[in-house]
């Protein structure tokens, strides 16, 4: 690979700094190095992924502190061949080596896609577009939430972009409230890079139930709600998935909520403790999931299910969730006010 330069970062940066240059690297890993480039460490996206699921501050914690978890970086000599460098990839499970000179400098990065060696994940997409937009009402009572044009175009029409950016070509929408407004703006897809079939809810059927009306995917199947614009990292979205073994992978999202209040907390009568406008952390679903086909037929056709009911169906059965968290652009178009920020983000750029 060339322009390693931009893949390294110092062992006294930021976390967030990693993760910039990870963004800006495209290719899922920074490079920790010292003086002359010698290799201190690896940092992947997952790794920085899990940092915030811990809770980190990715603008405070520096490198150097999630390194010392890590065990020494997986690299080979400069010079390495192509087969043994494959070997070495598919016997430690990665996507990524370092190739360093005889001082333990980096000169080069071996990626698996360019070994040719990385299939293609056989991933479809559907697209959640069903719902009455009731909290939208006046704008939802012409045209389904989904229509509303962020830009110059629709909310979806965004949502299919990003989809077809990262190859997936198969996508399914679910209909129900206005869905000739749906079929006749987006056909076929042939014009937005897709092939799209609809799936229509007689009735409605929840935030997950209209699954239930597909056939059972061949792969990972992605599910994304039709009013969510966001700037994820699907491939990332896709190899955390997998590396976790994961039956479904929630996206997620950090939230803080300050109480304008001071907060009381009581045993019976007694003031124990009181808190001044505290500020709580959550982790909210981001309207995003991966789930593994056989998810499918835990969900009976013509169900009402939403998807908090099928994560919990899921972990009753002993399934594995695990969460996905997402740094990059997201916002749900669900209210007037995240409308307005979405058209007035748009115009900004």
């Amino acid at each position: 690979m060339k322009d390693l330069d931009r893949l390294f970062v110092g062992p006294d940066q930021t976390l967030l700094e990693a993760l910039e240059r990870i963004d800006s690297g495209a290719e899922g890993i920074a490079l920790v190095v010292g003086e002359r480039r010698k290799l201190l460490g690896t940092l992947t996206d997952g790794d920085l992924r899990r940092a915030t699921l811990a809770g980190l501050d990715m603008a405070k914690v520096k490198v150097e502190a999630l390194l010392k978890a890590h065990n020494r970086p997986i690299s080979a000599p400069v010079g390495t061949s192509s087969m043994e460098l494959m070997q070495l990839m598919k016997k430690r499970s990665v996507r990524h080596i370092p190739l360093l000179d005889s001082e333990g400098c980096v000169q080069e990065l071996s990626l698996l896609r360019e070994l040719a060696l990385e299939e293609g994940v056989p991933v479809s997409a559907v697209v959640m577009a069903g719902g009455k937009g009731t909290r939208m009402r006046p704008l939802t009572e012409t045209v389904p939430k989904p229509m509303l044009p962020v830009g110059d175009r629709p909310v979806m029409e965004h949502v299919l972009e990003q989809l077809q950016k990262v190859g997936i070509s198969r996508v399914s929408i679910t209909t129900h409230y206005m869905p000739e407004a749906i079929e006749q703006h987006f056909g076929d897809g042939r014009r937005f890079g897709v092939e799209i079939d609809y799936v229509n809810e007689k009735e409605p059927l929840g935030t997950a139930g209209a699954l239930g009306l597909l056939k059972a995917p061949k792969g990972p199947l992605l599910v994304i709600n039709g009013d969510v614009l966001t700037q994820v990292n699907f491939r990332s979205m896709f190899s955390y998935h997998a590396d976790n073994h994961a039956d479904m992978t929630v996206g997620v999202r950090r939230f803080e909520l300050q109480v304008p209040y001071g907060v009381i907390e009581m045993q019976e009568s007694r003031v124990t403790k009181l808190d001044e406008k505290p500020t709580y952390r959550f982790f909210i679903n981001a309207g995003v999931y991966l789930i593994e086909p056989d998810v499918i037929s835990l969900i009976k056709t013509d169900e009402h299910l939403d998807a908090t009911e099928l994560i919990d169906r899921l972990i009753d059965a002993g399934k594995k969730v695990v969460g996905f968290p997402i740094h990059e652009y997201w916002l749900d178009i669900g209210r007037p006010d995240d409308y307005a920020r979405a058209n007035k983000e748009w115009k900004d750029g």
